[in-house]
């Protein structure tokens, strides 16, 4: 290699070098820079030290965060927190966030809005140590999306408590920013990103739900997610420069709320003053100058603010102006760009809350353009809490508050109106649809605002049936008008919750007891016959009612609910319908009979049927004049293959009739559900051909001679992907005489089942599991219907010792041949015979052999008494737990746990038993209430719990009376009626 060819690779070197390292240039002299190039190592040298000083930098950019880091986490909390009660928008739930301390002395903590929430809140926050306190929420902002929480500093013994500060102004393009806080449920996350832009508008996320606007927000990458609401948004330095309020589902991107109204509200809070808020009802959006230039925008106008404001790229425009507010009255008009308030060129949303806050009650002058033309207005500033609900009532299980300005602003509504927070109870008027409901009128009287509904709810009698006008909020253009059943007695309370900012509790007042209900009279009905030739069939419309009832209280697993469907009328001079018993699940609720579509009577529940899905309910005939006619009920099973007539109800409650025939009788048990409640098992379940058939939820098949044959019935089944599963069968009238002729005569059945699951095989499988030749020649010479013999399927829970077993393959009961499932239902006596059978004699195939099993019944216990702790429901396991445990603990079983209550917040589960309080044991209920009526309001206690799948663990729950009282419901056997206590406070008790 020649000298030259060496100068030029050393050359080559030296370029790549600077190209690399531009900060390393420096002058030589043409002598130096030889030697620098013969010397070779000096380049290498320069190219090391450049990547150190750069590792170096890295490395203490890394130290200075962390350590950075270090000092914030002890400002940052984990917030654990329940908005106990639907409000405003926002639902009832229990979640996690994050908070930071603001000001250490006073116990301040930063956190959202949409966290705080405008309802009731319970709470408490976790420090980096894992030290607990209790918080309160002492301020929500009405519109942006910040609010603080206090607690007691002197709680927290073990750390000295740092207060990040609040530095708005160090929120710029480009800084390097870290999110430390609680996300997606961890203790502490700390994300990493770059903020990207400081004038973006508001997110929007849909409608129905709490937003934020009239504000700038900050934007930028970190990926946070779900429970990293509220974290600060610190600097290197450690100083707080945003609150994290959202983020795209779609992208990692994340937006964070500026600070520099947070920091005016703490200033407030710090010196006890009041945080005033103005407001006009109009809100901005900032627009680019390209889209104001199209809405009017005069090029002097936009030549003026681009140099006043350089860094920014657009003016605030009028986007929704709230009828009836102070905007529209001094008419402001949507397009309409902002150029100055009070003589004070306008850029930023900041700028007009500064003056709108100032000025609460006093005229501020806006100049705005249109059109190109410069308007100058005057608007009277508004109160923004003026606006904002601070109270609601609770009535006929549901929730209202007068309209918010942040739901009439998505639709520009006049800020006025009754809206339900929750449309449950008597007001439950879409199943599907809870929130979004504004009430118009009750019992023919408007409802313009809360205090008007509450006069009026005050004078409607208790189980009164009155009118209601409503719409919904995201269509006024279709009122709706509906009856409504004024309940109460299930949901007695009628209570008024206010705020308090000063102990973090919402005071409530107990407004008024009910009025009686009115006593009924006679009403007259007329049925229409059944178009039909046949005038047998014709008169069974007079035979046909509805049944309605209405459930408060979610029992056995059941869901509170308003059901409807068709029943036989069995006896029209004593008042008795058969009805499925999906509609009549159980006897804690009220029960309705409609006769001819015209009347309607209130009923009882009479009968409950274990296992073959009808129920028995009675009215007073006395209470209708109608031409109700008593059925004529065969007495002669149903076969395959028989001619028919179905008569069912339609979804919208009209009466078809179709001929149809049978097609098959089959042994049927309804599939279990996840969580056991109520099912039909151990039936012979008739089918139809008949098309109309699958379209009626209920009905009879009748013969042409009007002999009602069957029942047609919906059977609860299993819940799929949040859907209810029905089934639809028939249920031979036969089965059901027994209990029917005990009933007309004034007396109460009772029923002993076999406490079992039970299928069908063939004669192919019953071989295969060893039975012998002559049963097999006997079941095929004693039956016509179908060729099986019933197995058994499952056991429920029993302390027995003979017992039937799964597989077992049942030959005879008491010496008769069992064919079909009808003769596994029980034994059927009334409650004053003393000669009902308690033991059935069994002839089984058990491991291939024959042997004979005395086998007791059981009489199923409908569930009589539940009691309410800490929002969970709990009750003696009822029978559906018995028929899917093997093993059940002793404890009290969690049929129900509210969405924002203790229960679910600490981790109670439905199909939980909990069998320990404080370490006593609680094996039933008398025993559980002993125990808890002893722990104090707001202190922890410890339970010991058993899952469904008999996995023991352990929790903490604090208790909270204020919003879950203990309490209890009982029914009285005597009467029939149910009385409820309430608890830790002072016990009363009231007949329901």
């Amino acid at each position: 290699m020649t000298a030259s060819d060496m100068n030029n690779k050393k050359r080559k070197i030296s370029e790549d070098n600077e190209s690399v390292l531009p900060d390393s240039k420096k002058q030589y002299s043409d002598h130096e820079s030889m030697e620098m190039d013969l010397d070779g190592a000096s380049e290498v040298n320069a190219t090391e030290m450049a990547i150190e000083t750069t590792t170096l930098r890295s490395s203490e950019n890394y130290l200075k965060w962390q350590n950075t880091i270090s000092k914030v986490v002890k400002s940052v909390v984990s917030i654990h927190f329940a908005q106990v009660t639907p409000f405003d928008c926002d639902p009832a739930l229990v979640s996690e966030a994050t908070g930071f301390v603001v000001d250490a002395e006073l116990g301040i903590i930063l956190t959202n809005r949409h966290v705080v929430g405008p309802g009731p809140f319970v709470g408490y926050v976790v420090f980096d140590n894992h030290e607990e306190c209790d918080v309160i929420p002492i301020y929500r902002d009405p519109v942006h999306d910040f609010g603080f929480l206090k607690f007691d500093p002197k709680q927290i013994k073990y750390t000295n408590i740092q207060a990040l500060q609040l530095k708005p102004s160090l929120a710029t393009v480009g800084s390097e920013i870290r999110v430390v806080g609680n996300d997606a449920g961890e203790k502490l996350s700390i994300l990493a990103g770059f903020i990207s832009r400081v004038d973006r508008n508001a997110p929007d996320y849909g409608d129905l739900t709490y937003n934020d606007f009239n504000t700038e927000y900050i934007q930028a990458a970190a990926s946070a997610s779900g429970g990293s609401s509220g974290s600060p948004v610190v600097n290197i330095d450690g100083d707080a420069v945003a609150l994290q309020a959202g983020g795209s589902t779609e992208a990692s991107t994340d937006f964070f709320l500026p600070l520099n109204r947070i920091l005016r509200a703490l200033k407030c809070l710090q010196s006890k003053n009041q945080i005033t808020r103005g407001t006009i009802q109009v809100q901005w959006l900032l627009k680019p100058y390209d889209e104001c230039r199209r809405l009017g925008l005069t090029p002097e106008s936009e030549s003026r603010a681009r140099e006043l404001f350089p860094e920014n790229i657009g003016l605030l425009v009028a986007e929704t102006i709230l009828r009836e507010g102070p905007g529209d009255v001094g008419g402001i008009k949507e397009g309409d760009t902002l150029l100055s308030v009070n003589g004070i060129d306008i850029s930023s949303f900041i700028q007009v809350d500064d003056i709108f806050d100032e000025s609460i009650d006093e005229n501020v002058r806006l100049v705005i353009q249109r059109g190109g033309i410069n308007h100058s207005i005057d608007i009277k500033i508004q109160d923004l809490h003026s606006i904002t609900p601070a109270r609601y009532v609770e009535v006929c299980g549901a929730t209202a508050n007068d309209l918010s300005y942040q739901m009439a602003r998505c639709y520009a509504l006049p800020v006025k109106g009754v809206f339900l927070s929750s449309a449950t109870g008597s007001f439950n008027f879409d199943n599907k649809e809870k929130v979004g409901w504004m009430l118009d009128a009750i019992d023919n009287i408007e409802t313009p605002d809360l205090n008007t509904f509450v006069e009026i709810m005050k004078k409607i009698p208790d189980k009164s049936r009155v009118t209601v006008r409503y719409h919904h909020l995201t269509d006024h253009h279709s009122p709706h008008v509906t009856s409504i059943y004024i309940d109460r007695h299930w949901c007695s309370e009628f209570r008024l919750y206010e705020r308090n900012d000063t102990t973090g509790i919402w005071d409530y007042t107990n407004i008024c007891k009910p009025l009686p209900a009115v006593a009924l009279k006679p009403q007259s009905a007329r049925f229409i016959d059944i178009p039909s030739e046949n005038p047998k069939m014709a008169k069974l419309s007079h035979s046909l009612c509805m049944v309605s009832t209405v459930a408060a209280i979610p029992l056995d697993s059941l869901s509170a609910d308003s059901l409807s469907t068709s029943g036989l009328i069995i006896d029209a001079e004593q008042g008795y319908v058969i009805v499925s018993r999906r509609v009549v699940p159980h006897d804690c609720l009220d029960c309705f009979v409609t006769i001819a579509d015209s009347v309607i009577v209130p009923a009882t529940v009479e009968f409950l049927h274990p296992t073959q899905n009808y129920a028995i309910v009675k009215y007073d005939p006395k209470l209708v004049n109608a031409d109700t006619i008593t059925p004529q009920l065969s007495k002669v099973p149903m076969k395959r293959g028989e001619k028919a007539h179905f008569l069912g109800f339609t979804q919208n409650n009209r009466l078809v009739s179709s001929e149809t025939n049978v097609t098959d009788i089959s042994s049927v048990s309804i599939p279990s559900n996840i969580i056991p409640r109520y099912r039909a098992t151990n039936l012979e379940a008739i089918s139809i051909d008949c098309n109309i058939s699958t379209r009626c939820n209920s009905g009879i098949i009748a013969d042409s001679e009007g002999v009602v044959r069957a029942l047609w019935l919906s059977f609860l089944g299993e819940r799929q992907e949040n859907k209810e599963k029905v089934y639809l069968m028939g249920l031979d009238i036969t089965t059901c005489m027994t209990v029917i002729d005990i009933l007309k005569q004034g007396k109460k059945p009772v029923v002993n089942i076999i406490d079992a699951g039970f299928g069908s095989i063939s004669i192919l499988n019953a071989r295969i599991r060893g039975v012998p030749e002559e049963w097999i020649t006997s079941m095929e010479n004693a039956t016509s219907n179908r060729l099986q013999f019933m197995t058994v399927s499952r056991v429920s829970c029993t302390s027995e010792t003979n017992k039937l077993e799964t597989g077992d393959v049942i030959l005879s009961v008491n010496d008769k041949l069992v064919t079909e499932m009808d003769q596994l239902t029980g034994v059927v006596s009334s409650t004053d015979s003393d000669d009902a059978p308690q033991t059935l004699s069994f002839k089984i195939v058990r491991d291939g052999g024959v042997i004979d099993l005395d086998v007791n019944t059981v009489n199923v216990n409908e569930t009589d008494r539940i009691i309410i702790f800490a929002g969970c429901i709990l009750q003696e396991p009822h029978h559906a737990v018995r028929q899917a445990m093997t093993d059940i603990p002793k404890g009290v079983y969690c049929t129900f746990r509210g969405e924002s209550s203790p229960a679910t917040q600490y981790g109670i589960s439905s199909t939980n038993f909990i069998t320990h309080v404080n370490e006593i044991e609680t094996p039933d209920l008398s025993s559980f209430l002993s125990v808890v009526t002893q722990i104090p309001d707001n202190s922890y206690c410890k339970m010991r719990l058993m899952t469904f799948d008999n996995v023991p663990f352990a929790i903490s729950l604090k208790t909270n009376y204020h919003y879950f009282p203990t309490a209890s419901l009982q029914r009285d056997n005597s009467t029939g009626k149910w009385i409820e206590a309430e608890y830790n406070t002072t016990t009363a008790k009231t007949e329901i």
